[in-house]
Order: C-alpha cells, then structure tokens, then sequence
C-alpha cells in the first residue's frame, strides 16, 4: 500500500452530518468511549447519492451486552440525519497490537435494522472486513471525536490486507441478486485493491477497472457506476443475461492480480 506521507487530505465533513451521533456516543458508552473516525466514501472521493456515512468508534474495553443492547436501542429510534449510518465499535487492545483476522465489537447498519428490531444484539467476533475499513480509517484520518486514528491503530500489513478483501468473495457473490450495483462496484473495488495497493471509492475504481475489461462486458459495470453516482436508474432487466459473464471477468482480474501482488509482496505467513 502507498505510505502515509501520500495520503490526499480528507473531504470536509459537514458538522450536520456528525454532530448528532455524539451525544448519542456518550450516553451509552460514557467513559469508554475513546474516539469516533469516518471512513468509507466521506474520506475517499466524497458521499455519493447512495453513500452510508461510516464510522469507526474506539473503546477502552470491552463493552457489556447491556451497553450493546442500549446502543442498538439508540441507533434505531433516534435521528441520526437523512443518510444511513454503519456505525463499528471496536476495542484499541484488540486491534493494537495488530493481529489477523481483527475482532469486530459492534456493528450497526441498516441492512440489518430488521434482526435489531427482533431483539438481535451484535456480539464481538472474529471480522476480516475490518482490514480495509481500519485502512481507510487510518488513510482518511478523519477524526469527529477523540485523538487521530495514527495515535490508536496500527496499520495493517498489506499481505493481511489482501487476504482480507479477497475472503470475502463468496459471500460477497451470494449477494449478487439482492444487492447487485453494490456487488459489482465491490468486486471492481477489490480488483483495483489488489493491482494498485490503493482503496478507493467504488465509482473510481469502477474507472480503472473499466479499461481493463473485454469491451462487451463493460455495459454492466458502466451502469453500476452511474447508478452509485445518482446518473441513472437502477434497472437490470436488459443487462441480466450479462452480469454472470462480467462477474466471472471481474473475478478473472481479481485472481490474476492476487497472485501478482502476493508474488511481489510475499504470502502471508
């Protein structure tokens, strides 16, 4: 991954956007609460009309299924702003020292909102998503609350990295007729990841990766991006019969750029 003297500056967030779910923090974290970060689109290329607004919540230690239950509560019935909040609580001691795979806390997001209002309550567990959001929290250096993310984490090791976006796939794959668009602009994410050693935002990597597929599959990825971007309606009707083919193109890009970085970088141990 690019070092940290190339980081781009982080996009001003407006403080509407934040302010609100401090309060909330405080309430049902107290003293455990160690600092709040953005990551995801609001530090890459900037929120897009289909963008969460994510963060990355720091604790002390580890926080009691009351507390978790109490942040669910607050999470559902408060307003919290017009776009959806992914909100991911984790604890300094399990993620520094670094260590593979990360533990999750907490995770709140409301594709989810339909378990929480069934009485779910997240419990900690083993999470290898956690590798690119705690890089994009680290590179964003994005800070609502609490000392900079430098002062709290530790970067995680590339080949960690890798084999974090890549483990995903399968599941990722399952999700293709439900959540297409996001699916699509994931895969593009992960392929791009892995040939650069740079996250970005899902339309910009949409753009690197475009040239780089056969001509007849770029239509399906093309209207991915521009539904993401707001320029278009999502409807997948006329592409359907396409989008297994570009997926299977995607995921061709993906394994041949795995290998390749892994042959430069090194396996993971």
């Amino acid at each position: 991954m690019p070092d940290d003297d190339h980081r781009a500056a982080a996009p001003t967030t407006p403080s509407t956007l934040t302010a609100p779910l401090l309060p909330l923090l405080h309430r049902t974290l107290g003293d455990n609460l160690l600092a709040v970060h953005l990551h995801g689109s609001a530090t890459l290329a900037g929120l897009r009309p289909h963008s969460d607004l994510d963060f990355m919540v720091v604790v002390r230690r580890p926080t009691t299924r009351d507390e978790r239950r109490s942040l669910v509560k607050e999470l559902l019935t408060r307003p919290l702003g017009p776009r959806p909040v992914e909100l991911i609580v984790v604890v300094q001691g399990d993620i520094r020292p670094w260590r593979y795979p990360p533990t999750c806390e907490f995770l709140y997001g409301e594709w989810l909102r339909e378990d929480y209002e069934r009485g779910m309550v997240p419990a900690p567990e083993p999470s290898p998503d956690l590798a690119p959001l705690l890089t994009m929290t680290l590179r964003g250096n994005a800070t609502v609350y609490g000392p900079p993310p430098a002062e709290l984490l530790d970067p995680v090791p590339p080949a960690d990295l890798r084999h974090a976006i890549v483990e995903g796939i399968p599941q990722l794959i399952a999700d293709l007729d439900g959540d297409t668009r996001n699916v699509l602009l994931t895969l593009a994410r992960i392929w791009t990841t892995l040939a650069t050693g740079d996250i970005r935002s899902k339309d910009v990597a949409a753009d690197w990766v475009l040239p780089h597929l056969p001509a007849e599959h770029r239509p399906v990825l093309a209207h991915a991006r521009a539904v993401y971007l707001g320029d278009e309606q999502e409807r997948w009707d006329d592409l359907t019969p396409h989008l297994q083919p570009c997926v299977d193109q995607l995921l061709a890009g993906i394994d041949k750029s795995r290998r390749g970085a892994a042959e430069a970088g090194g396996q993971r141990s």
